[in-house]
């Protein structure tokens, strides 16, 4: 079986922790672990292989952060643009054995009884050998009217329903026939596209051609879809296109510990609390305060007389709201994007294929970075219009290309790039790169990078 892995989605009800470039499936949220690492490990205990589903701009970090965890043998497929869950689904399958039978697990969900899941997960395998679409209804602990429901009869669905109000969802779980809809699936491949075909063909018919044009590198580990043949593809979730259309649709009942993790209350959930019900976390002194999340671990936060109050902390964005309100994030992150800010897709520390880069400092006319280069890595041979940059070596030794010019650079050593000059920065050594960059200029923005040459295939 293999482990079908979504990894769109920006998680903006968790900003600022969740960025589009760090959205909080990739988010160290426990211990130094994310929950996509968290995802992959649970569901090694049975798959065999991961097949990640992501962006092209996530594809390193999800590449590094399988590293860490050793996982087991990796493929991936880079969508340029999302289409929702049904034509990814499509895609992954039309590249697999008929026969496969796939799980697809969304990234940024928590599972805590893991023993009572890898039962539910052979169940389920069962089930799709022999021809089924299977869903694994979750058990519910309460009336959410956040999720969506499935009415069963043993393992037959009679029907799937929308999220409820209130009233409605009290109905359901009383009613002892009613499961919350976790968007976790186990089919057959072939199973899959026979039925979204027969239900949704347009869809089938353009991942069908979007897979066949589609860039296939490192004997087809790494399949790049092209933007123009994924923007063709009618957008839908896999519930719409073939789910709740489908008789061949079975549902695995699972008392698992489940969450999506979809807001800061449900997080709250997740850490280990101290005697007056906070998270626990060694940046936070609180003063007559209970019942809250205190999140950030830069500078000493201090609290009196809060209750039920959320306050996350990152180095350039301070949410503050009661708890009962973290629903009401996402109008936030809105109302950023109105104003133009950088803030929802930027967090302070950005992945790059060869490292990272965090923003110190940014103001008028000059911005200053820490950047990391990992062993063996360079960036791309670049040069910018509106800036001009200098480079001073923390640790590590720089290998620099500046015009003509290769040199080295060594810790307290320090080299100047004029505007419009072509350079390349890279670390030819066993230990990480550290350097201090101050950008002078009129212009500072990410988007001022000409690339003339790119070993990640970035310059178009």
């Amino acid at each position: 079986m293999i482990n079908l892995i979504l990894c769109g989605g920006n998680g903006t009800r968790l900003w600022p922790i969740s960025r589009s470039l760090m959205p909080k499936q990739f988010a160290r949220l426990f211990d130094g672990t994310s929950l996509f690492q968290r995802t992959v490990m649970t569901n090694a205990r049975v798959c065999d292989e991961q097949y990640v589903i992501s962006n092209a701009e996530q594809y390193f970090l999800a590449k590094d952060q399988l590293e860490e965890v050793r996982s087991k043998k990796s493929r991936f497929m880079l969508e340029p643009v999302g289409r929702n869950t049904a034509p990814a689904i499509a895609l992954a399958c039309l590249s697999l054995q008929p026969d496969t039978v796939v799980l697809v697990s969304p990234s940024d969900h928590v599972i805590r009884k893991t023993d009572a899941y890898e039962e539910c997960l052979h169940k389920a395998e069962a089930l799709a050998k022999k021809g089924f679409l299977v869903t694994f209804g979750i058990t519910p602990t309460g009336p959410e009217t956040g999720y969506g429901y499935i009415e069963a009869d043993g393992e037959d669905v009679k029907r799937f329903v929308e999220k409820p109000d209130l009233e409605t969802a009290k109905k359901y779980v009383e009613s002892g026939r009613f499961f919350w809809n976790s968007g976790i699936f186990c089919f057959k491949a072939s199973v899959f596209l026979n039925e979204l075909n027969r239900y949704s063909p347009e869809i089938y018919t353009a991942a069908k051609r979007a897979y066949a044009s589609a860039k296939k590198e490192n004997r087809d580990s790494l399949i790049r879809v092209d933007m123009d043949d994924m923007l063709a593809i009618p957008s839908n979730s896999i519930d719409y296109a073939v789910m709740e259309k489908s008789d061949k649709v079975k549902v695995v009942p699972s008392d698992i510990g489940w969450s999506d993790l979809g807001a800061f209350d449900s997080l709250a959930g997740e850490f280990e609390h101290d005697e007056n019900g906070n998270n626990k976390n060694v940046k936070h002194l609180g003063i007559g305060t209970k019942n809250s999340l205190i999140m950030g671990n830069q500078r000493q936060i201090a609290t009196i007389d809060l209750d039920h109050m959320l306050i996350v902390d990152t180095p350039d964005a301070l949410l503050v709201a009661p708890l009962s309100s973290s629903q009401k994030v996402k109008a936030v992150v809105d109302e950023l994007k109105l104003r133009g800010s950088d803030l929802p897709r930027v967090p302070q520390t950005v992945s790059r294929p060869w490292g990272t880069y965090s923003v110190l400092e940014s103001s008028d006319n000059y911005k200053m970075k820490r950047i990391v280069v990992k062993p063996g890595e360079r960036l791309s041979l670049q040069k910018h219009l509106h800036r001009s940059e200098h480079w001073v070596v923390v640790s590590g030794t720089a290998t620099c290309t500046v015009g003509d010019k290769v040199f080295y650079v060594r810790p307290n050593e320090s080299t100047y790039i004029p505007v419009g000059e072509v350079h390349r920065l890279q670390n030819e050594g066993r230990l990480p790169l550290v350097i201090v960059e101050v950008q002078v200029g009129e212009y500072t923005g990410e988007d001022d990078i000409i690339r003339v040459e790119d070993d990640y295939h970035r310059c178009k």
